[in-house]
């Protein structure tokens, strides 16, 4: 069992809060009252045994005691300090330890902070990207603008003819209805993106996964191992549910006949690769690859993005970004600490852009992801060429890009990135494209 610093903090702060005084808490684990206060003063090392006598009088679990807090509680705090210069941030663990309460309660603060800060960012990236809001817009200024030049053509004009006057009255009625009708659709747009996320069908597709962790069940084999041909229950109620044939007709999530679409390709996609790559072959080959996507690939004879969306597919699999010829991204698994924009283009270093420009090139990369604590992930990507309408036809171009948490030991080389230009706080990026909302304009 791990050990941290603190533990004996831990355990003299558990047993001043059930007010257990230390020569009763000695006699209960079976040692002297001096050995527990130099175990509680962090001077003598705790063996497993003794933490497990410990975890039934202070009613909480040796791994507790051992370990302290929660990894993420410790991510919070180390986000929350470096918002705060000053902030003692080598001292955490023994904050934490000391003030289990105050250091819940910050995290919490600072899980609000976070997700406000996002929702900020995803609607500066909205206003500057999304293309109904930006018709929308234009359409109420176009009227805007037409109703104050025809009113102020009847305001300077004395001597109008009657019939001119007319003309212009009739033509502010109709700009003010084309007004009152734009400026309906655009708060209903914008309604509809506040109470429920989601203002097109990429999104309304992205929630349906994201519902269902990314992993849809239908794609997988029916019938278990185990079953027998003589056994063809499960199969029988899919026969006499419509529904159960194609998932995507009931989901809530898919409010558009575009996101159902786009969901039946996925699912499409997802079978074909569910019947290249099987569950249990999959998880075989991982734990004798230990999860090279390009081993992967060789093994069963399939191209990596075929691997890149098996992986992400697993019960908490890695993170993936698929992006079309256009750099646009068509597909978005996030992953902790990797921040994906909803809108436009990410960051143009990301090994997803460099394996989009040399097609059937294997990259791998650690990035370094900018942010208040800087996260570090491992990055596969790969992109491959097709011609579905023949040799005579364009060439289509498909990238991905796979993301996992990168390992203790830093690498020879890591590649500084962001999420996208608008929302990186690296100002002297080489390949930057515009300013940052995050930084002081110079």
């Amino acid at each position: 069992m791990a050990r941290a610093a603190l533990t004996g903090t831990r355990i003299r702060a558990r047993r001043a809060q059930l007010g257990l005084k230390q020569a009763e808490l000695a006699r209960a684990i079976g040692v002297s009252p001096a050995y527990l206060n130099l175990i509680e003063h962090n001077r003598r090392p705790v063996s497993d045994r003794l933490l497990a006598a410990l975890a039934g009088p202070l009613g909480i679990g040796a791994e507790a005691l051992a370990e302290g807090a929660e990894p993420a509680l410790f991510e919070a705090l180390r986000e929350a300090a470096a918002a705060a210069p000053g902030a003692e941030s080598d001292r955490i663990e023994e904050f934490a330890g000391r003030y289990p309460g105050w250091a819940g309660l910050l995290a919490e603060r600072q899980g609000r902070i976070t997700a406000l800060e996002r929702t900020i960012e995803a609607l500066t990236e909205r206003l500057a990207h999304d293309p109904k809001l930006s018709a929308s817009l234009h359409e109420v200024l176009s009227a805007v603008t037409s109703i104050r030049s025809t009113a102020a053509i009847l305001a300077e004009t004395d001597d109008m003819e009657p019939d001119w006057r007319r003309r212009f009255h009739g033509n502010l009625r109709d700009d003010s209805e084309r007004l009152a009708e734009a400026a309906e659709a655009l708060v209903g747009y914008l309604d509809a993106g506040t109470e429920t996320g989601l203002s097109s069908p990429q999104e309304e597709f992205e929630a349906w996964l994201a519902a269902r962790d990314y992993r849809i069940a239908d794609a997988e084999d029916p019938a278990p191992a185990h079953q027998t041909p003589k056994d063809p229950a499960p199969k029988d109620p899919a026969s006499k549910d419509p529904a159960s044939k194609d998932p995507t007709g009931a989901a809530p999530e898919l409010a558009s006949a575009a996101s159902r679409a786009l969901a039946r390709g996925w699912l499409a996609r997802a079978r074909a690769d569910a019947e290249a790559l099987p569950l249990a072959a999959l998880r075989s080959a991982l734990a004798e690859t230990g999860g090279d996507p390009g081993r992967l690939a060789e093994r069963f004879g399939v191209p990596p993005l075929t691997v890149f969306r098996r992986l992400a597919g697993l019960p908490q699999g890695p993170g993936l970004v698929l992006c079309d010829g256009a750099g646009a991204l068509t597909f978005r698994k996030p992953v902790e600490g990797f921040a994906l924009p909803r809108f436009g283009a990410g960051c143009p270093i990301w090994p997803l852009y460099q394996a989009l420009s040399r097609p059937g090139t294997a990259i791998r990369a650690t990035l370094d992801m900018a942010g208040r604590v800087p996260r570090r992930f491992l990055a596969y990507a790969w992109c491959e060429a097709s011609y579905p309408a023949g040799f005579d036809g364009p060439q289509v171009l498909e990238a991905g890009m796979l993301l996992l948490p990168a390992g203790a030991a830093r690498a020879p080389a890591e590649l500084p990135v962001g999420a996208t230009c608008r929302i990186c706080p690296r100002a002297e990026c080489p390949a930057r494209r515009e300013p940052s909302i995050l930084t002081d304009a110079a």
